[in-house]
């Protein structure tokens, strides 16, 4: 790849280059100073490897971009709920029990070894590695929508859209207790709020427990990553009413945040063992049945229901819903009978 240095250049290489390479040609800055440090970027047949080289207008600087590595990851063949797919990106029905990328404790049976088996090698690469780009993940087990990046353009479109909260998502749960907007004791809960349509907003940091480092926590005054959770009850269930079907949409995507965001709200998801939601629900007010129900759930009773964003390549609006997976359906089934 030729690029021609435009006017009123930056001094240093690595800023020009971010500057000046075409779009479409998804290099981000890091990439870019990892291709310098390479030694496949050169000026005339120099090689140029520092990245604070001083380049003028005008300079024609040439890229050497490399086949795409091999991933360390290996493929497996893992059946998957396709649900788009496209050159750029494919979007996947993720199922309960399921990682979305190999860690030390998960090493196998993830969606990344799943997807490598898919592509079946026509990966164009993300950062120079012939792998899935993962834009944002849902828990083990939590089910539902994810979207994949295939190649770096689309992966740079989608962070972009992510990082900006532009990116639509929407999820499905089941609670214990029902958020109402006259309870005085969730408005006096501090970081809630509500918005016109009965919505119930939960803004707070995020970071790490600080005594279990398995779980996040809520935290204030410029502690944490900020997060915004809006809640909004579909349904409510008992008499009187003990457990409720939330629609819970995300502005900011960090770690466990519904999970956690609910909790301290006072109405933990069903079945979340990490996040207090293994409480006993009421008998009288549910039925046996249901309360049985209840208690032997075995995971969070929460659903990606609903993804949107803009194709970072053609500019095209995509939308996409999943439905309920079999165990929460059986759940609402009992809970409603």
């Amino acid at each position: 790849m030729r690029i021609t240095i435009g006017e009123a250049p930056p001094l240093r290489l690595d800023k020009a280059l971010a500057r000046d390479v075409p779009e479409q040609a998804a290099l981000s800055r890091t990439r870019l100073t990892r291709l310098i440090a390479e030694g496949a970027v050169t000026r005339a047949g120099e090689v140029l490897s520092d990245p604070k080289a001083r380049v003028s207008e005008g300079d024609e600087i040439d890229i050497i971009l490399p086949e795409p590595e091999a991933s360390h990851i290996g493929p497996e063949d893992i059946p998957l709920d396709i649900v788009w797919e496209d050159p750029d990106l494919v979007v996947v029905n993720k199922p309960v029990g399921m990682v979305v990328h190999p860690a030390p404790g998960t090493p196998t049976g993830t969606l990344v070894n799943a997807l490598l088996h898919h592509f079946g090698g026509e990966l164009s690469g993300v950062g120079g590695v012939a792998r899935p780009g993962i834009v944002h993940r849902i828990d083990k087990d939590t089910s539902g929508l994810l979207v994949v990046a295939k190649s770096d353009r689309a992966h740079h479109g989608l962070a972009a859209q992510f990082e900006a909260h532009s990116a639509d998502r929407a999820y499905l749960a089941i609670c214990h207790g029902v958020p109402d907007a006259g309870d005085p004791r969730l408005l006096g809960t501090r970081g809630v709020s509500m918005e016109p349509g009965s919505v119930i907003l939960i803004q707070s940091g995020l970071a790490r427990h600080r005594t279990d480092r398995q779980r996040q926590a809520v935290y204030f005054d410029g502690q944490g990553r900020h997060a915004i959770t809006r809640a909004r009850v579909l349904e409510h269930f008992g008499t009187p009413a003990a457990l409720a079907l939330v629609e819970c949409r995300l502005e900011t995507g960090r770690t466990h945040q519904i999970r956690v965001h609910m909790a301290h709200a006072g109405h933990g998801l069903v079945g979340d063992q990490t996040y207090g939601g293994r409480r006993k629900p009421a008998a009288r007010a549910l039925g046996e049945a249901a309360a049985a129900a209840i208690i032997a759930f075995p995971r969070q009773a929460l659903h990606a229901a609903k993804l949107g964003f803009d194709h970072p390549v053609t500019g095209e609006r995509l939308d996409f819903e999943a439905p309920l997976p079999t165990d929460m359906t059986r759940l609402l089934a009992v809970l409603r009978g």
